[in-house]
């Protein structure tokens, strides 16, 4: 990357970095990722996250080391039964690895991207766990479940300013350790902090389609039918995913511990990283608020210097911007249209998505489309309420894209009459008109 492409990259992360200030992450570091080469990336890149005012919960896995240290473990439907006899070399396990994080995050030499960092880490008994009992007729002995997070803990440690540290490990009220799930602790924590998000490491970089392709972004619906089509041990972070998402964590991104800068990119950039798993997306698009102008004129205003579109003054859109709908991913405005009525039409104008987010896919509707083609679908429903028998759009440089959603080529004397008066010949755009039936 040169010095322009991290200047730009510095200042396209500026809304991210204000919208995850003070926000409550919750993270869930595979054992797996303890063997990668990158390992060290990722502690440097929580700790960035962390310096950078986000509130860091990080549950570790270790499931490797265990099978390393357990050779005869006994497992029922993939979850390992721990025996009284085992907890020893369990819990010496888990504070092998909690040491090994905490030493990282306490890494100051001038060499260290921590240099000068002092980043306090806490761990302790924030979890109350009880015996996940028989299962199928199979006693799990010392295998557990989450009782309690306990939270007002968990939130004054974070106001302290700390990063606090999991192992996969309760107590009972009678000082029982039990063996946890780290993925099931790291989404029960999330749900009862009511995290911001859940992002979990896993050995992929991200969900792919059929042909190989990046699912940027899925609905827990679309999970479902992607986990019935599944199988093998990252299947149990996906199930956990879609729980943290239906419980009421509103993100939860899946990124991978091999690539560098995976959580950067899928934290701090329009186009991600991983797979982003919300609930929110049938509200991606929305009518567009006062509030909304200046990211409007923002995002329309390049188009405008190219003549691509007709330039609107900010008193304008003021006035206008009930006509307007944007499309909004994570509390940022990314893109905009207006829609216009006359008697029996409407006009479909300022149709416009930033460039990070053009190839970005939404899930509205029966398959995926991109956030242009959902402004088009709500603009045309809005249309339709409005009474309008057809749609239509004037354009100098975009015809392609209309002819691709239906439109069709016409003159200016099948517009409304009102708009056949504004017409501007000298510009000489393009009719585009779509009926809508």
């Amino acid at each position: 990357m040169d010095t322009s492409d991290y200047a730009r990259w510095f200042r396209d992360s500026t809304p991210y970095i204000s919208r995850h200030r003070n926000s409550t992450f919750v993270v869930l570091l595979d054992g797996a990722a303890f063997n990668s080469a990158n390992l060290a990336n990722i502690v440097h890149d929580l700790a960035l996250v962390h310096v950078l005012g986000a509130r860091l919960v990080l549950v570790h896995g270790a499931r490797p080391q265990l099978d390393r240290n357990l050779t005869d473990s006994v497992f029922h439907q993939g979850r390992r039964i721990t025996r009284p006899a085992d907890l020893p070399a369990i819990t010496g396990t888990y504070g092998e690895l909690r040491s090994r994080l905490e030493a990282m995050f306490s890494t100051g030499l001038p060499s260290s991207p921590l240099h000068q960092t002092d980043i306090a880490v806490i761990s302790g008994n924030f979890i109350t766990a009880q015996p996940l009992g028989i299962v199928d007729g199979v006693d799990h002995e010392l295998t557990g479940a989450t009782r309690k997070v306990h939270t007002r803990r968990l939130r004054l440690a974070l106001d302290s300013g700390a990063l606090v540290l999991l192992s996969p490990i309760g107590y009972s009220p009678s000082g029982q350790a039990f063996n946890l799930a780290s993925d099931e602790l790291a989404t029960d924590v999330a749900l009862a902090l009511g995290a911001d998000k859940l992002v979990i490491f896993n050995p992929a970089e991200a969900l792919t389609g059929d042909n190989g392709e990046r699912l940027s972004v899925m609905s827990p619906s679309e999970l479902d039918t992607y986990l019935s089509q599944q199988s093998g041990a990252d299947v149990n972070h996906l199930h956990c995913a879609l729980r943290a998402c239906r419980g009421g964590v509103k993100n939860t991104q899946l990124i991978g511990y091999e690539k560098d800068g995976a959580l950067l990119n899928e934290l701090y950039t329009a186009k991600g990283d991983g797979t982003q798993i919300t609930e929110s997306l049938h509200d991606l698009i929305r009518p567009a608020r006062q509030e909304d102008v200046a990211s409007i004129v923002e995002i329309i205003r390049p188009l405008e210097d190219q003549g691509i579109l007709v330039r609107r003054s900010r008193d304008r859109l003021e006035q206008e911007i009930g006509h307007f709908l944007v499309a909004e991913i994570d509390s940022t405005v990314v893109g905009c249209c207006a829609v216009y009525p006359y008697e029996n039409a409407a006009e479909l104008a300022c149709v416009v998505v930033h460039p990070s987010y053009r190839d970005r896919l939404t899930d509205e509707g029966s398959g995926q489309l991109s956030i242009g083609s959902a402004l088009l679908e709500a603009a045309e429903a809005a249309a339709r309420t409005a009474s309008a028998q057809n749609l239509f759009a004037l354009t100098t440089q975009t015809r392609d894209w209309f002819l691709e959603n239906g439109f069709i080529d016409n003159t200016p004397d099948a517009l409304p009459a009102p708009k056949q008066a504004l017409y501007n010949y000298q510009r000489n755009s393009r009719v585009m008109i779509k009926p809508l039936d």
